[in-house]
């Protein structure tokens, strides 16, 4: 008996000649090629048996899957008419960006969509399009930065905090903060993240937690930034312990790192080979959630966000610590993610790709620009919106315009007048690159109330 598995000990075990072989051997080579045979072929033998004992298990599950209620794969057209959608600030929208929306309410799976005023174009869903669909969910329609989020700790310390301690609070992010793909912490935090029942289930995901470990407390590159900043408060908030007024306070802007990279490139390579789509629209190939992969990546997803949380919980204890001082408040929002929620009636899959969760009541932070302030926001529960808002001022160059076009001394210049002090950071981030927030925040006055305004100060990014 050879080492090595084959189709063929699969049929003597009494395997059906069809593609539950191809699966069985597929999950096998990925996840267990280092057992031995005789291992392996009993418990294929006790999945052949039993295959519906074995549903969700992260190696037999989709091998029970093949053999009981294999996937269907077939060419899916869209649809001739759009899903109807809501657009807000129309007239700032690239067209793009609108195409890639429309492209998406024709999928048969669509239910609804919208479109936030800091919109555009992006990879399957446009950055700020949001797209409610039946018992599916699209991996690229979440994004490859899963879970990427806002943070805001705001401290009961005076604004004027600022003043004269610049030198020290550069130190503070040069020495607390890590950036990009290589830098992590010399000492590293544990947290109950990583004792959660995904990092053992799914073998995918299992891969991937010394990862995780090494990451916890970074951020990434690009837009993501940790800051020190002003707080006003326009109105006096007794649940927060602050009265109105100007406090110190810290902002930061990053995902789930490696972790959500990689969850997100398997499960958009496993979308497309179950959902073949046209071209213009391949980006946007879902999974069924009654499907063992559809059921993985939501455990994976949701896994990922809490990951991203974990991530800037850490950034702020490590900041807080080293200021020594705890926050009166934080204040956060995912905006790469899907959620399940109630659509007029029926539970639908929420996907935000780069928009702001904005339920009635619910909390959230806008961010503008290194020289333009965010805003502290409480959502008004839109429907037309699907309860969302921007996630942001929205890009108005790419990154390879803002190379042609703007030099670093431009960029220095520019953030001196506004009094801001950036660590790292390149011209691809210049404040030129993005949309007037204020013009942006008008475009949305039906779907948030604002609350207070965050203006940087001490910028650190990746360099």
């Amino acid at each position: 008996m050879g080492n090595k598995l084959s189709g063929k000990d699969l049929i003597k075990l009494g395997f059906p000649k069809n593609n539950a072989i191809n699966i069985a051997l597929g999950q096998i080579n990925r996840y267990r090629k280092k057992e031995k045979k005789e291992r392996i072929l009993l418990e294929a033998k006790q999945v052949l048996l039993n295959p519906s004992q074995f549903t969700g298990d992260g190696t037999w599950g989709k091998v029970a899957e093949g053999l009981t209620k294999p996937v269907e794969v077939k060419f899916n057209e869209l649809r001739a008419t759009r899903a109807p959608f809501t657009i807000f600030g129309e007239n700032e929208i690239d067209e793009q960006a609108k195409r890639q929306l429309y492209d998406a309410l024709k999928l048969p799976i669509a239910v609804s969509g919208a479109l936030m005023p800091d919109a555009h174009s992006g990879y399957g869903l446009p950055i700020g399009g949001v797209l409610a669909t039946d018992n599916a969910v699209i991996p690229y329609g979440v994004g490859v930065d899963i879970g990427c989020r806002m943070s805001l700790s705001i401290f009961d310390l005076p604004a004027s905090y600022l003043k004269g301690k610049g030198h020290m609070l550069v130190q503070i992010l040069k020495d607390h903060t890590k950036f990009g793909m290589n830098e992590t912490h010399a000492i590293k935090a544990d947290h109950e993240i990583f004792s959660r029942s995904e990092f053992n289930d799914i073998p995918f995901v299992k891969a991937l937690l010394d990862k995780a470990y090494k990451q916890l407390g970074t951020s990434g590159g690009g837009n993501h930034f940790v800051e020190f900043g002003i707080v006003n408060l326009t109105d006096e908030h007794p649940e927060w312990k602050l009265r109105a007024g100007d406090y110190f306070a810290v902002l930061s802007h990053s995902g789930s790192r490696g972790l959500g990279a990689n969850i997100a490139k398997q499960y958009t390579y496993l979308a497309a080979k179950q959902c073949p789509l046209p071209k213009n629209v391949q980006h946007l190939a879902w999974l069924d959630l009654d499907t063992h992969d559809g059921q993985e990546y939501w455990l994976a997803m949701n896994l990922a966000g809490d990951y991203a949380k974990a991530c800037h919980d850490d950034i702020h204890r490590r900041i807080g610590k080293a200021i020594g001082k705890r926050p009166s408040v934080t204040i956060e929002n995912h905006h790469n993610f899907a959620w399940k929620e109630i659509v007029d009636g029926k539970e639908l899959i929420v996907h935000r790709k780069g928009a702001t969760p904005a339920a009635k009541e619910e909390l959230g932070i806008i961010p503008g620009s290194m020289t333009a302030p965010g805003f502290i926001v409480r959502g008004k529960g839109n429907a037309d919106s699907l309860n969302s808002a921007s996630h942001g001022a929205g890009r108005l160059l790419s990154r390879a315009k803002c190379k042609q076009k703007f030099t670093p001394s431009e960029v220095r210049k520019v953030l001196k007048n506004a009094d801001v002090t950036l660590i790292g950071g390149d011209v691809d981030e210049a404040p030129m690159a993005y949309k007037d927030i204020h013009k942006v925040m008008g475009n949305q006055t039906e779907l948030v109330e604002v609350l207070g305004t965050f203006t940087p100060k001490i910028v650190r990014m990746d360099k």
